[in-house]
């Protein structure tokens, strides 16, 4: 059934199907699945290059089993606030570790990612990060490092001088620019690469338009982040008061 859990059969046909270079979208429509089952069920299980049916059923099998293990005293996760439901809410960072890892981040960072932005804080130390995901010190450590460096998180201690890893509203923001300095330094490079390879030769005329249009869209990502920053400070009652004003002055003009 279209909403039930995947069967061994059709963990086949995805295999099948990622066999023949098919896109998730198009294995979930032989299927009748969203494209999201086929999404996480792939990257939850080696990524498109690494995806075993049997291993996958197998391993979906084991983590059924453990669910349905009682869980040890010490591990037993906290009540979510605001009434919310625990499971719902680890099937929701399930998902979105996945849409992280469909973007290029690797699970651990995927995980340690979704992990912050499921926070109501924003901000977990290491060994809380280690305790929520049941995984090593080692394995948070590495995590962190591959984020702060991509500045997708970023460090600050709090009063007991604990190392805190943070997700604010500024990410998003400084992911934009950083994407544009990237696009800065390949129009760079594709631009000493024509005066090499002689301008209006075919290569060099290929370079130049890739830097052409890439610094276009480094300008247009710069100028829309500049525009779009206050969006990240906005509440959801500042929001629609302001989306209020607007629609009554359109009423007035």
């Amino acid at each position: 059934m279209p909403g039930g859990r995947l069967t061994q059969q059709e963990r086949q046909q995805i295999a099948a199907g990622l066999a023949d270079g098919l896109a998730y979208a198009e294995i979930a429509r032989r299927l009748d699945r969203p494209t999201s089952t086929i999404t996480r069920e792939v990257m939850r299980n080696g990524g498109p290059t690494g995806y075993r049916a049997e291993l996958a059923h197998r391993a979906t099998q084991q983590r059924t089993h453990r669910r349905r293990q009682p869980i040890p005293g010490g591990l037993q996760a906290a009540a979510q606030p605001y009434g919310r439901d625990a499971q719902a809410v680890a099937e929701y960072g399930e998902t979105l570790t996945t849409v992280l890892m469909t973007s290029g981040l690797p699970k651990m960072m995927a995980r340690v990612l979704a992990c912050l932005y499921t926070t109501d804080s924003g901000s977990l130390t290491a060994s809380e990060l280690a305790h929520r995901l049941q995984v090593s010190p080692a394995s948070i450590s590495k995590a962190i490092t591959f984020l702060e460096s991509m500045e997708l998180v970023r460090r600050e201690s709090d009063v007991r001088r604990r190392d805190r890893y943070v997700v604010d509203d500024d990410l998003w923001y400084q992911s934009m620019i950083r994407s544009a300095r990237d696009n800065d330094q390949f129009v760079e490079t594709a631009r000493q690469g024509v005066a090499v390879l002689g301008a209006g030769t075919p290569a060099a005329v290929r370079l130049e338009n890739a830097a052409r249009f890439l610094d276009f869209v480094g300008e247009s990502i710069t100028r829309a982040a500049e525009q779009a920053r206050e969006v990240l400070y906005a509440t959801t009652d500042t929001t629609t008061d302001a989306t209020a004003t607007a629609s009554a002055d359109r009423g007035e003009a």
